[in-house]
């Protein structure tokens, strides 16, 4: 018996014999359909036969006949009244599994309005890094799957690039795209913002009240930057010198107060985690703190750094190197230091520290500020059936199917799980939830898990990175070979991976105060 679910309340199998029906109750159906007309082939078991069978049982009962490859309209209507009147689950089989299957699909696209006007095989919500990645993830393995992608942006941000906007190395121009040249040309756009889900009901809500359905959904939306978290901070942030590299509009910003700077007190912060990219708040810090040694002009700075955390780096094996950086730039570390409210105007931040005493509240003059606001997760997805404590979507840590909905799967910052939110971890994710997809819409459990990689690669000069990666529990999980780090080995590329270590996934390289981007493929032809 192959039972192929697809959804929590309703799933499919071929021809069911009598000695069936005992384990089908045991696995908790209340009602099986039987989509088979009488007689189709030889030796068929009568449908009025296995309805006793089951109904000694305690399971409802209902006899749909459709004739493969040629469902009527009347067929539809016997169907739909069949769903809604029969206790859930159900299970429905014909002599495959595809009949009734099909029949479900147009009940379901019938009782719906555009854009939901069809049940898609997988249905991603989240255009960014994460959800193009997944589709495209899917797509490769299996080019016929109908797969919608709800995002309602006409643009696509390359996110980690800002950092280097803020240092002078990129425009913001560069980082920018339009979502159509990347989106995969074989997927369903739907031009929309999600506003809820409905997982009982395999749906997505959208901002207009429609609904778009699915076999299985993948949960990607990214994370919201909660700016008002702070006091002062949205009405402060992008003038009196109060910046952040946390956006496409105000890294410009970072790199003309950097440059125009001369002297003074400037703090750098970082909030309590989750955030996308943890090593992004000391990455601002130390690349502006190279430009200032090179101007000549750190000795006159009071270079603060202030994070809510109790240590610098949450894996250990990286701090040394980071510390010594943090001692030539003469920068002071402010540990369990939380931002909670600016003012802009006077160029006052106000922190909550811990200390031997308890927690205090301390006022810091500051004339630059670089800012990393807290991040939650979206607000439709704390408030929905698919959230974990923390709001995000709750997954296991290793397949990324979410813990009570089996045809739910999450990556990217939006979900659960511990590794950091970084669009390294995204790279590694995506064909996790591809192959363990596939598996779900066959009804077989997750067939792939994810090690929790991430990493961090912090600019800490130019020409030079600390590439921090690991995965769950700070496991060291090195990516690159010694031979292409150290160069022992020639290569064409040597020139540029002389005292660079670079990140997995768009291969950043620092050369001469410029960041340049090297394909994979690229380096695979180099040796």
């Amino acid at each position: 018996m192959d039972i192929k679910p697809l959804n929590r309340d309703f799933a499919v199998s071929p021809q069911l014999a009598l000695a069936d029906i005992p384990a089908i109750a045991a696995q908790g159906f209340k009602a099986i359909i039987c989509n088979r007309p009488d007689d189709e082939e030889p030796g068929q078991i009568a449908a009025a036969e296995l309805r006793g069978a089951a109904e000694q049982l305690g399971l409802e009962f209902a006899h749909v006949p459709a004739v493969s490859g040629a469902i009527t309209d009347a067929n539809v209507e016997a169907m739909a009244g069949a769903l809604a009147r029969l206790r859930k689950p159900i299970l429905a089989f014909c002599r495959s599994g595809a009949r009734s299957t099909k029949l479900y699909e147009l009940v379901a696209s019938r009782n719906q309005s555009a854009p939901g006007a069809r049940v898609h095989d997988v249905v991603i919500v989240g255009g960014g890094a994460a959800g193009i990645a997944t589709a495209s993830s899917l797509l490769k393995r299996n080019p016929k799957l109908d797969i919608a992608v709800i995002e309602p942006s006409e643009v696509h941000y390359y996110q980690p690039g800002w950092t280097m906007v803020g240092a002078g190395v990129f425009n913001k121009e560069f980082t920018r795209r339009t979502e159509a040249q990347v989106m995969p040309s074989r997927v369903t756009w739907i031009r929309a913002a999600a506003s809820g889900f409905a997982p009982d009901g395999n749906k997505v809500i959208l901002g207009d009240g429609s609904e778009v359905h699915y076999r299985v959904l993948v949960a990607c939306p990214g994370i919201k930057l909660d700016w008002d978290a702070i006091p002062g901070l949205a009405d402060a942030i992008g003038k009196n010198g109060v910046t952040s590299n946390y956006g496409y509009e105000l890294a410009p910003y970072t790199d003309r107060l950097v440059k125009e700077f001369k002297g003074g007190r400037a703090l750098f912060t970082q909030p309590v985690m989750p955030i996308k990219c943890a090593g992004a708040p000391q990455k601002a810090m130390y690349l502006s703190c190279h430009r200032w040694e090179k101007a000549g002009v750190l000795n006159d700075i009071d270079v603060q750094f202030h994070t809510a955390g109790a240590v610098l780096f949450g894996v250990a094996a990286y701090v040394p190197a980071l510390m010594e950086y943090v001692e030539r730039y003469g920068a002071h570390l402010n540990f369990e230091s939380k931002l909670v409210a600016i003012d802009g105007a006077a160029k006052v931040a106000t922190f909550e520290r811990k200390d031997g005493e308890g927690t205090r509240r301390v006022e810091e003059r500051f004339d630059m500020i670089h800012v990393v606001p807290p991040q939650v997760a979206p607000d439709f997805v704390r408030t929905s059936p698919l959230a974990a404590a923390s709001g995000f979507v709750e997954v296991n840590e290793a397949t990324l199917q979410h813990v009570r909905y089996p045809n739910v799967f999450a990556l990217g910052d939006a979900c659960s799980a511990s590794n950091a939110k970084t669009m390294a971890a995204a790279r590694k994710q995506a064909p996790v939830v591809a192959v363990n997809v596939l598996a779900a819409l066959e009804g077989k459990p997750p067939a792939a898990d994810y090690d929790g990689y991430g990493s961090c690669p912090l600019t800490v000069e130019a020409g030079k990175i600390v590439l921090a990666e690991f995965g769950y529990g700070g496991k060291l999980l090195p990516s690159l070979p010694n031979w292409l780090i150290d160069g022992t080995r020639p290569s064409r590329l040597s020139w540029l991976l002389k005292d660079t270590i670079l990140p997995p996934v768009y291969w950043h390289g620092m050369l001469k105060g410029r960041e340049w981007m090297v394909a994979p493929h690229a380096i695979e032809a180099a040796h």
